[in-house]
């Protein structure tokens, strides 16, 4: 594996990416590591944003099944109506 150093990394994106390791159980090293394979190498943006994003729409709720039903109803409905 290979070695890459980052040099004058302003204090709030270290900052960020030390809150991210914390929230996902990693040290910042191996959060890095993480966000850049899943950028590069699956071209697209890393989970814990997903997953942020997630956790912030449904505020601690459990996701519910219905909401996954009402937008399949509401695709086929504009589908329908091309």
């Amino acid at each position: 594996m290979s070695t890459l150093t980052i040099k004058n990394i302003p204090a709030p994106v270290h900052k960020a990416l030390s809150a991210l390791a914390a929230q996902d159980g990693l040290s910042v090293e191996d959060e890095v590591c993480r966000i850049l394979t899943a950028v590069c190498l699956n071209n697209r943006q890393p989970a814990s944003s997903l997953q942020h994003l997630i956790k912030r729409l449904y505020q601690g709720k459990a996701y519910s099944p219905q909401v996954e039903q009402l937008l399949q109803e509401r695709r086929l409905e504009a589908e329908n109506e091309c």
